[in-house]
């Protein structure tokens, strides 16, 4: 996978990402549509290649009035990623340079791989993850669970020590997916299922198309290092 081409797919997926997310605020108050609504049209025109060095930079200072709005990144880690992966590809972008072109990718998916070893790093070190114990909590008492049919879970303890589990070691031996093309596709693919199944179950739909999108870093980086793909 080119440098160019990678970039380019990054651009479709964040300007769908977007323009998903932006959809949700169109009956919001007014305040809000007025930031949302911009959003939109910009990310529309991000998917169809449309200057897009310069709507990168408009989305990353409407993505800073969207921070003012609501005190910072109302939803939380997708929102960080989200500006993550529309920084890099505004400063992409804007720098001629072929080597700090590649910095730049590289540095996301580095941030991306991380994402997910840190995550594992935090649960394994925390008893609670390592018992279920924090699954038992999502499904009793917070309001994650998008079907309460869903919190009858919390009721199978082994179920949740072996999900619990499941995400830690996969978290966890993330990065190892980069040594092969089988490896990487196969530990992406199982991200995803990871966070549709959270979509499907938590709600969280953001992260899902979020982290999507920046997938072909990965797949590049793997290309630069290894020339696999």
């Amino acid at each position: 996978m080119s440098l160019d081409f990678a970039i380019r797919i990054t651009e479709i997926l964040l300007g769908l990402a977007f323009l998903q997310q932006s959809v949700e605020h169109f009956r919001a108050p007014k305040n809000e549509q007025r930031l949302f609504i911009p959003r939109a049209v910009l990310s529309l025109l991000l998917v169809l290649g449309f200057q897009t060095a310069w709507v990168c930079l408009a989305l990353v200072m409407l993505g800073l009035f969207i921070l003012h709005r609501f005190q910072g990144p109302y939803n939380g880690g997708s929102d960080r990623m989200s500006l993550l992966i529309l920084s890099c590809l505004c400063l992409a972008n804007f720098i001629p340079i072929l080597q700090w072109q590649e910095v730049i990718f590289g540095y996301l998916a580095l941030q991306l791989v991380l994402s997910y070893f840190i995550s594992g790093w935090v649960k394994i070190i925390n008893p609670e993850w390592r018992n279920g114990l924090a699954l038992k909590d999502v499904f009793s008492f917070s309001a994650y669970p998008v079907s309460e049919a869903l919190r009858s879970l919390a009721n199978s303890p082994g179920l949740l020590w072996s999900m619990s589990w499941a995400v830690i070691l996969f978290e966890l031996i993330f990065p190892l997916t980069l040594i092969t093309q089988t490896t990487l596709v196969a530990g992406l693919v199982i991200a995803a299922c990871f966070h549709f199944s959270n979509a499907c179950m938590l709600g969280l739909n953001r992260f899902f198309w979020i982290w999507l999108a920046a997938y072909p870093s990965i797949i590049w980086l793997q290309y630069r290092i290894f020339g696999i793909g």
